[in-house]
């Protein structure tokens, strides 16, 4: 569905949760957004694997967004556009490019051709689901949540 499209109706909750999938597994990138201790936003785009269970992503740990993810673990992640939202609440665990878990890093370097373990200083970031919401225009917002606590309502 492009930016002007609206669906003929509202989809359902499993149609919202398939496209959900389609586009952690599809888009290049992602909006990631953080907050230092003093509630200062940040948001970025950043390129991410989606490996089924968890989005990882890459950046420098002293970049705004990579200390925030390391120092309170909280994100919020955003996929679609504004008339097929994806939104996203996870917590991350920062990881070394050397503690990787096996295949995780060529994955990463293979889904758009960045391997951040060949630039120097960037970290990666597990982050782990816990809620996903799901809509698109104002008949969907009804139902959005498909995923709490980590698992699939729907």
């Amino acid at each position: 569905m492009t930016e002007n499209e609206q669906p003929a109706g509202p989809r359902s909750r499993e149609e919202r949760r398939r496209n959900a999938v389609r586009l952690l597994e599809t888009e290049l990138d992602v909006w990631v957004a953080t907050a230092d201790a003093g509630g200062v936003p940040t948001l970025v785009p950043l390129t991410y694997l989606w490996d089924g269970e968890a989005v990882w992503l890459s950046t420098r740990p002293e970049n705004p967004t990579g200390a925030n993810l390391a120092a309170s673990g909280m994100v919020r992640l955003c996929l679609g556009t504004t008339r097929d939202v994806v939104h996203i609440e996870g917590s991350a665990t920062a990881f070394t490019a050397e503690e990787l878990p096996d295949g995780v890093g060529d994955a990463f370097a293979a889904k758009d051709g960045w391997d951040p373990r060949k630039e120097q200083g960037y970290d990666f970031y597990r982050v782990d689901l816990e809620q996903l919401r799901a809509w698109g225009t104002v008949p969907e917002l009804k139902g959005r949540l498909l995923m709490k606590a980590g698992r699939w309502l729907v």
